[in-house]
């Protein structure tokens, strides 16, 4: 008895060790099987896909807004006598520009010039200081004439060929002629006519022709125009 002790003693180490090995080398294998093995995670992440950047539109640069056009007064011819009925008065505009002749008949008269504004308004003017204010409604032109020592309300209406504003420039006999005529829309004949800048009430012109005789020599009026 006393020598079974010893023995099952060794066995018992015997069996301690076969376990222990058996142990270690089954944990072994685990962690070499965990450590060797590549996780779906660990693989290298795929490039991810940049969507293609939309470009924005520019938009249309706007194109300036033209502005309002301007406009000149229509062409025509007007023709009428002062208030007082003393006097008369023609204007022809012509592309914004305006030339008037205000005329007594008799040694009164004045040339007058300047612009049209585009809401029918004027303010002319002569060499010697004479202002015509005026403005076109319609087919009229209202206003004064400023002649200095006096002032003279008009009215003249519009006027068709062959009435109008006339003037004849020439020398006749070495004298120097220089004659303005205003044919108003009922016929009538108002002018002076200067020889020498002598005025004399001018003679009657021919309205479809302008012929006129002067001192016996024949000489032609023609339409004024600015």
């Amino acid at each position: 008895m006393k020598r079974s002790g010893p023995l099952f003693t060794l066995l018992a180490g015997l069996l301690l060790a076969l376990f222990m090995l058996s142990l270690n080398a089954t944990t072994g294998t685990r962690s070499t099987s965990v450590g060797s093995g590549t996780s779906p995670d660990a693989a290298s992440p795929s490039p991810t896909a940049t969507p293609p950047s939309t470009a924005t539109p520019s938009k249309p640069s706007a194109s300036p807004t033209p502005g309002p056009s301007k406009t000149t007064v229509p062409n025509g011819d007007y023709a009428g006598r002062t208030d007082d009925d003393s006097s008369a008065v023609a204007i022809t505009l012509r592309d914004g520009k305006a030339v008037a002749y205000f005329c007594d008949g008799r040694d009164q008269e004045s040339w007058l010039k300047g612009d049209v504004e585009t809401d029918g308004t004027m303010r002319l003017t002569s060499q010697k200081g004479a202002v015509l204010t005026g403005e076109l409604t319609g087919r009229r032109i209202s206003g004064t004439v400023d002649m200095g020592q006096r002032e003279y309300g008009f009215t003249a209406d519009k006027a068709l060929k062959p009435s109008g504003l006339y003037r004849a420039t020439d020398t006749v006999r070495g004298a120097t002629v220089d004659g303005g005529w205003i044919v108003l829309p009922d016929g009538q004949q108002v002018g002076i006519l200067k020889l020498d800048g002598k005025p004399a009430t001018a003679p009657r012109i021919d309205p479809e022709t302008g012929a006129v005789t002067v001192d016996g020599q024949r000489l032609t009026a023609r339409p004024v125009t600015p």
